[in-house]
């Protein structure tokens, strides 16, 4: 065989009409390669960064003076929150750009020309932005919470429509299951604010109703000195990071005066901690002989009385 004939099998072979198919199976099967591996890479560094996470002593902050310290140790502890929202995200980002450009290729394989089409494809994306804000901001809103750092999986947020933990941050949106079990899907376009209760330190709040005519001064040594009980107590060192304290008088009503107490704790612990301070304080109080009032009512025979 002479060599124009190669380049006449060459260019047959190169012109088959199997060809196209073979080419778009081929970007398919790339797509697909290159998204397993874009996942793999994704959760690799996810993984990573989680594992250099430090583990965080909490009972090394207990009690600490310096607030401003202790609310950056713990807001450094957040890797792991940070880099799985980051890591979602990414994902999210990696899928859809492969798949546009894998789309695209498979489009030019079969003859039509891509730039009239995106140039059409401009226009009409402006119309459909009109019918999809919701949606565009629904995205945009996503990345911008997740690279802000204003919420992570495993936060305890509150963002106005439901109180619970974070389960997923995708780009659309939320999954939040709150403390009923409830799993809720948030659109991201829909937060107008996130109070985050996981980022720092919190406080538990318990008020506490007493007798009209209790000795204050007493109640708050009472309260004090349980406090300082509690701030000793090795078993707290994963909830409370100062001692409980007397806050003051909260509320005078005709029957009783009701007092405050409050404790900084450990993100998520909030609720734990107001359980375990009314446990505490209650029977505290009870030893000090400074008991909780009990509603009274007087029922009146209006009959009786006439």
């Amino acid at each position: 065989m002479d060599w124009n004939s190669f380049v006449d099998a060459v260019d047959s072979f190169r012109s088959g009409p199997w060809v196209v198919p073979l080419r778009i199976v081929m970007i398919i099967i790339v797509a697909l390669v290159a998204t397993k591996v874009s996942t793999m890479a994704i959760r690799r560094v996810v993984a990573q960064a989680t594992s250099k996470a430090g583990t965080l002593n909490v009972a090394e902050l207990r009690n600490s003076t310096d607030s401003e310290d202790v609310s950056d140790q713990l807001l450094e502890n957040r890797v792991s929150q940070r880099a799985n929202a980051l890591g979602t995200l990414g994902h999210s980002i990696a899928v859809i750009g492969i798949w546009a450009i894998s789309i695209m290729m498979i489009m030019a394989e079969l003859g039509i020309n891509i730039g009239p089409l995106l140039a059409s494809a401009g226009i009409l994306g402006v119309v459909i932005g009109f019918g999809a804000q919701t949606l565009v901001a629904d995205y945009l809103a996503g990345i911008s919470m997740t690279l802000e750092d204003q919420l992570g999986v495993g936060d305890v947020v509150d963002c106005g429509i439901v109180l619970g933990t974070v389960d997923e941050v995708a780009l659309r949106y939320t999954r939040i299951r709150d403390f009923y079990g409830v799993l809720w899907y948030v659109r991201n376009g829909t937060i107008s604010f996130v109070a985050n209760q996981s980022q720092g330190w919190t406080y538990a709040i318990v008020d506490i109703a007493l007798k009209y005519n209790a000795d204050l001064a007493n109640v708050r040594q009472v309260i004090n000195e349980e406090g300082q009980h509690i701030a000793l107590d090795s078993s707290y060192d994963t909830v409370f990071m100062d001692p409980p304290e007397y806050a003051g008088l909260q509320d005078v009503r005709g029957d009783a005066v009701v007092v405050r107490v409050m404790a900084k704790v450990v993100p998520d612990q909030q609720f734990v901690g107001a359980r375990l301070l009314r446990e505490r304080i209650k029977s505290a109080l009870d030893n000090a002989g400074l008991h909780i009032p009990l509603t009274q009512m007087q029922i009146v025979d209006e009959r009786r009385a006439q």
